[in-house]
């Protein structure tokens, strides 16, 4: 340390940074994909009188889903065996 050389890096809770099964672009545009679909199934209750605006909710339920999934996938330990 005192004679110039940086210290060796230290491994931090042995996490594992961007392992996840999507890639960041497809987790920008899944983000994007329920912000839309959330925001689209109360809009269309209030101006549709069938239920059909439940189909906006199931959407943006099941890309919440795979958005979780994505985030625990991403945040497994180093040492944790995968599924795969």
């Amino acid at each position: 340390m005192g004679d110039g050389d940086a210290p060796a890096p230290r491994k931090t809770f042995g996490m594992q940074q961007g392992s996840g099964f999507l890639t960041p672009r497809q987790r920008r545009l899944a983000w994007l994909g329920f912000l839309l679909a959330a925001i689209q199934a109360p809009v269309a209750a209030r101006l549709v009188a069938d239920g059909s605006w439940l189909f906006s909710l199931v959407v943006a339920l099941m890309v919440a889903t795979v958005i979780i999934a994505d985030d625990a996938r991403r945040r497994q330990p180093a040492s944790a065996p995968t599924s795969d």
